[in-house]
Order: C-alpha cells, then sequence, then structure tokens
C-alpha cells in the first residue's frame, strides 16, 4: 500500500543518488518541518550538496521520493516545476555573485529574470534587502569585486531572501570566514529566518555555525542519515560517528582516506 503523502515543508523519503560506482546518497531519509531550521552536517564529499541539488531538481534521483509541500515533485517539469521552485531561496557557497552585475542586480536577478520584475520595483526591492543584511544603498551600486568576502556573503544572502521565499537553503554559509564574521552571518541568517517563520535546510561542517542556527541537526555519513534530533542534544547524542565529528577527532568510527 502506497504511504500517504507528507505534510512536512520537504521531505526525501528513501533517496538514492550514484556516480557511476560511487554511491552518494544510498536511501536518505530526511524531513523538514514548516518554519524549521534544520542543519545537515557531515564532512566533505558525504553528499551534503548532492542532497540538495535532488531537492531542487538539478540532479535527478536514481530512486526515492521528494515531497515539497506534500506533493511528489522529483518527476515534475515545465511550469509546474518553475512554480515548485519559486517557492525556495538559496545562498551559495562562496555566493556565487555575476561579476559583470553591480551589486543591486546580483541581488535583484531572479526578480528581473525569473519573476518578469520591471527593473525600477526590482531595484527598490534589492535596497530593501541590501538594508536587512546591514548593507547600505552605496553598497548596491558597487560591484562584486569591490566588497570582502564577508560583505559579498550578505549579498549573497539578500539575493537569497529577495523573492521572500518559503524555503531557503544555505550551502556552507560561513566557508572562508574569519570567526567574528561568520557569527555575523550566523546572526544575520538566525534573525532573518526567525523574523519571517521561513523553513531552512543548512549544510555545513562548521559546529559553531549549526549549533547556532538550528533547530535541529541531522549527521549525514555514506549515503544515510545517522542520527538526527535536536541542537540541544547533540553533545549527548549517544552516537559515536556523531562524537567523533562533533569533537573532530582523527580517532573513531570516520575513517579518513589518506593519499600518500
Amino acid at each position: 500500500m502506497a504511504r500517504a503523502a507528507s505534510t512536512a515543508k520537504v521531505e526525501l523519503r528513501g533517496v538514492k543518488k550514484r556516480f557511476g560506482p560511487k554511491v552518494v546518497l544510498d536511501g536518505l531519509d530526511l524531513t523538514i518541518e514548516k518554519g524549521q531550521s534544520l542543519v545537515v552536517i557531515g564532512g566533505s564529499g558525504t553528499g551534503k550538496s548532492v542532497m540538495i541539488k535532488c531537492v531542487l531538481g538539478i540532479l535527478r534521483p536514481d530512486a526515492g521520493e521528494i515531497y515539497v509541500d506534500g506533493k511528489e515533485v522529483t518527476h515534475i517539469r515545465g511550469r509546474s516545476r518553475d512554480a515548485m521552485l519559486r517557492k525556495f531561496g538559496m545562498l551559495f557557497q562562496g555566493a556565487a555573485l555575476f561579476d559583470s552585475l553591480l551589486v543591486w542586480e546580483n541581488v535583484a536577478f531572479g526578480l528581473i529574470q525569473g519573476r518578469g520584475m520591471r527593473r525600477a520595483k526590482a531595484k527598490d526591492v534589492a535596497f530593501e534587502k541590501l538594508a536587512k543584511v546591514g548593507l547600505g544603498a552605496e553598497v548596491g551600486q558597487l560591484s562584486p569585486a569591490e566588497l570582502s568576502g564577508g560583505m559579498q556573503k550578505r549579498v549573497g544572502l539578500a539575493r537569497a531572501i529577495a523573492a521572500d521565499p518559503e524555503i531557503i537553503f544555505f550551502d556552507e554559509p560561513t566557508t572562508g570566514l574569519d570567526p567574528i564574521m561568520a557569527d555575523v552571518i550566523n546572526n544575520l541568517i538566525v534573525d532573518t529566518v526567525r523574523g519571517t517563520g521561513t523553513t531552512t535546510l543548512s549544510i555545513t561542517h562548521d559546529l559553531v555555525s549549526a549549533r547556532k542556527i538550528a533547530d535541529r541537526i541531522a549527521m549525514l555519513y555514506k549515503g544515510k542519515i545517522i542520527w538526527d534530533g535536536p541542537t540541544a542534544e547533540i553533545d549527548s547524542s549517544g552516537n559515536p560517528f556523531v562524537d567523533q565529528f562533533i569533537h573532530g577527532r582523527a580517532e573513531g568510527p570516520i575513517k579518513m582516506e589518506v593519499r600518500g
């Protein structure tokens, strides 16, 4: 008998993805409730980014089901897929700004190109969102090359929230930042998201960031979620894989490949 459609905001059931002989996702199950901030932790190459790409339809899973607002989305195409994607915002690793566009044009890009908003109105929205992440109007007229790494992340966050999405994905939001700027970004994420009730999925190996922005943390290892619980319980998880990861120990059940 088929299982009922999910009532969660996003749900992955038994999702599998491989590239040739390499199994990346191996029956992944994950649920994100509406308004929840979930952080998925795990080492490099464990499939965190592949998981996000499967939800967004950039990659098609080999098996399994993905639900957004209770609707199975792995096979939708055309206008149905476009409508689904409008629910999402994304902060990419490294901000991923367009060098050829001014800062405000980067923030407004999805509004103009994806939603057909007039440039003048999109510019107003862009400056409004830049203000929300602590950047003045003068920054909007600069090029991305004129910004520090931390400012580029803030612009990326402004772009992610430009269309007031229902769901935001954060891909390694603090990578490459010094600890103080990383904390600034974490605070901006918390303030931006919790002030709007947005549902968020963040992927990171930064435990300081995870503890700050997450209601719930899940750990991905060898293509599966091996622990999932409230942020406050991660230090007492009783899971040797989680314990090794959060304390950064070389010795433990997680074996790193070291090539000479």
